[in-house]
């Protein structure tokens, strides 16, 4: 059996090993290292197709010793060899969905870092502690993925939950896996709130955005933006800082807000409120870019956060169902302790589908 069947016809061994050796003759080039951000840029991207390679390389090793144990037990039934195979085959599994993952995410900036937000909706207390238990799915699913997470700005609700987030999350793909997540998501349960135990529906709206490179060009002008400052507080409202380090910027012509208040000092946080900003910015510029060439070719389009994706259900069933996929689990502790990447796949998969469609 062909292995690359396997993983959905996605994977093409013949050209990465061409790719990995043109680059490798570039970086053999006297004249590599002359620009040197761009020398850094082919080494990284020559380091993710040689990683790509030997995972595949180990995914197709681990296929031959399943066929191998399974023609074994066929010819002599073990029920050690069998509890054996059926305990490889659920790694193997594992490990091949999570490749397979990776092999979907090809776009621009899926290898950067992520940038996401969360912005409890209209309800006070109840959206605010929906927005809290959202902080906490996603610090979960990153922790499982081996992602770092900073907190770059946490405002406190009023009683409980979160007022708004902002995380930065490293880590090799961290946007091309979280840019599924941007939109809004609703939560159906019997509000921990309500004396009498009365049904309640909340919203939180989440935005993704990488974050940018050195490469990438963002006219900032300083007319623009208008700075303010306060003292940092972290979670639960206990004060990071008593002097006035946290800064937020207004971007003037759009109306744009950035927060950050996580680095010691005042020049720091200006420094990362300005990325995420640079980062809002292109992402409007790129929205802005897809929604007038869906205007010309007539397509329906819906840009930004007003669009529900998710849906929560805690009561009268358990339930969590994307819309734009229709992957749904009942398993909703599950996905709530970060169990995302069903999801995530789902939608990788539906995008690509989108792109070429059959």
């Amino acid at each position: 059996m062909n292995k690359s069947k396997t993983l959905g016809g996605l994977f093409d061994l013949e050209t990465l090993n061409i790719r990995i050796s043109e680059n490798e003759a570039q970086m053999a080039n006297p004249d590599f290292w002359n620009n040197h951000a761009d020398a850094q840029k082919l080494i990284e991207e020559t380091n993710a197709l040689k990683a790509k390679h030997d995972n595949f390389k180990e995914l197709s090793d681990q296929l031959e010793e399943l066929e191998m144990l399974l023609e074994f037990i066929q010819v002599e039934p073990d029920k050690e060899i069998i509890a054996e195979l059926n305990e490889k085959i659920k790694v193997t599994q594992k490990r091949l969905k999570s490749y397979q993952l990776t092999l979907l995410l090809s776009g621009k900036y899926d290898r950067s870092n992520a940038i996401l937000e969360i912005h409890p909706g209209a309800g006070g207390t109840e959206s605010q502690d929906w927005g809290s238990m959202l902080l906490r799915m996603y610090d979960r699913w990153a922790q499982q993925h081996g992602f770092s997470v900073e907190v770059l700005d946490y405002q406190a609700g009023d009683e409980a939950g979160i007022k708004s987030v902002s995380l930065m999350i490293k880590g090799v793909n961290a946007y091309g896996y979280l840019r599924s997540e941007k939109g809004v998501h609703r939560l159906v349960r019997i509000s921990p709130f309500d004396a009498a135990g009365r049904r309640h529906t909340s919203f939180a709206s989440l935005n993704v955005m990488p974050e940018l490179g050195d490469d990438v060009e963002v006219e900032l002008r300083p007319e623009d933006v208008k700075m303010e400052v306060f003292r940092a507080s972290g979670a639960g409202g206990q004060h990071i800082n008593k002097t006035s380090s946290a800064v937020r910027l207004i971007h003037i012509p759009t109306g744009i807000v950035v927060s950050s208040q996580a680095q010691r000092s005042q020049f720091q946080n200006r420094a990362t409120a300005e990325s995420m900003l640079k980062s809002k910015l292109y992402q409007l510029k790129l929205e802005e870019q897809a929604k007038k060439k869906a205007e010309i070719q007539g397509q329906q389009l819906e840009i930004g956060w007003g669009s529900q994706i998710r849906s929560y259900v805690f009561h009268p069933y358990s339930l969590v169902k994307d819309h734009r996929t229709e992957f749904e689990t009942g398993n909703i502790q599950s996905v709530m302790d970060g169990d995302l990447d069903g999801f995530i796949n789902a939608f990788l998969q539906y995008e690509l589908q989108l792109k070429n469609p059959q």
